[in-house]
């Protein structure tokens, strides 16, 4: 399919910014979307399938509309993570210090619905969806609002199939780097001197899950991340922690488990346990709703392609073999049969 389009009047400062440095952005959503875009000064075609090309040309348009300005490489892919549609950014409004900030996708204005409803939520769902950031974002509005007294951002204290062995420094130093990705999101909806101003009141807290038991949590937003690495005693005692007037969030991705291959994840069971539980929201993300490069969403969904039909080789291998197992006919075990030939 081949559609066509003419940005009238004819402005070079819009069409430039639109195309991006040596038609960088073009090239962007070519690859995204699969498709071929070729312009001339205001004259642009788009070919490829009827519902790529579609979207291709929505985004042009949108895209021009803000083009009065040089337009970051970040903004043309959060476009191009979006579906389009008007839903993608419905939601509650967060005050955060990131105006632009609103769901991308259905499924991450659920998310903060779910979280804005229930004291228990999870969210679970690849890399790139937004799980962290999002809840984060939810509990940074919740403290402007004085909705909590505090927030708290935990998770276990996993190396990513490494062993770093003992970090050097005192308590604070050591746990850093497995925290690292909840001060990144906090500086960059709070700043640098909000974040560090709360840390000083004592309205902000960042500590690794094995320092959870035993305490009470009240009047706070609590996050646990990562939380597909924690045991199923540590979820258990994690979530029993939840006190009067707190709001919790469990974010996790089940395909990057790092825990020894016999050890049961604890947001597996959880999941399987609490699905039914009132009170609790699950809400599942895909890769539809990643807004980081558009080949993020392309590796995680061959490695899901791989990871199903590696499943499915290994059932009907499972099938195949089990025709040949019961026509075997009984025998003894070598122990009775020694036993036997020893009489």
């Amino acid at each position: 399919m081949i559609l066509k389009h003419l940005f009238a009047p004819l402005n070079n400062t819009r069409l430039s910014h639109l195309c991006g440095p040596t038609d960088e952005h073009l090239r962007t959503i070519e690859l995204a979307l699969e498709v071929r875009i070729a312009h001339r000064h205001e004259q642009f075609k788009v070919e490829g399938p009827k519902a790529p090309a579609q979207r291709a040309l929505e985004v042009l348009q949108a895209l021009y509309e803000i083009a009065a300005r040089p337009i970051p490489a970040a903004t043309v892919q959060l476009m191009l993570s979006g579906d389009g549609s008007a839903e993608a950014s419905d939601g509650p409004v967060l005050s955060t210090r990131r105006a632009d900030l609103k769901p991308r996708s259905q499924n991450q204005a659920r998310y903060l619905d779910n979280i804005a409803e229930f004291d228990i939520t999870f969210g679970i769902g690849p890399a790139g969806t937004g799980k962290t950031y999002l809840a984060v974002a939810a509990a940074v509005d919740a403290l402007q609002r004085s909705a909590v007294q505090r927030i708290i951002l935990t998770r276990p204290a996993v190396e990513a199939g490494e062993r770093l062995g003992f970090l050097p420094g005192d308590l604070n130093q050591k746990v850093d780097p497995y925290l690292r990705p909840l001060y990144d999101a906090l500086y960059d909806l709070m700043g640098f001197d909000q974040v560090h101003k709360a840390f000083e009141r004592q309205a902000l807290e960042i500590a690794p899950l094995a320092f959870m038991r035993g305490r009470t949590l009240n009047n706070a937003f609590v996050i646990l991340d990562e939380a597909q690495n924690t045991t199923p005693e540590q979820m258990k005692m994690f979530l029993t922690r939840v006190g009067f007037g707190t709001k919790t969030v469990i974010t996790g991705d089940l395909t990057q488990i790092d825990l020894p291959r016999a050890q049961l994840s604890g947001l597996v069971e959880a999941e399987r346990i609490l699905r039914r539980v009132p009170g609790i929201a699950i809400t599942h993300l895909t890769s539809a709703d990643i807004v980081r490069h558009p080949l993020v969403a392309r590796v995680v969904d061959a490695y899901e392609a791989d990871r199903t039909e590696a499943s499915l080789a290994a059932a009907l291998l499972e099938a195949d073999l089990e025709p040949s197992r019961s026509g075997l006919p009984k025998t003894r075990s070598p122990r009775v049969a020694r036993t036997v030939q020893s009489r």
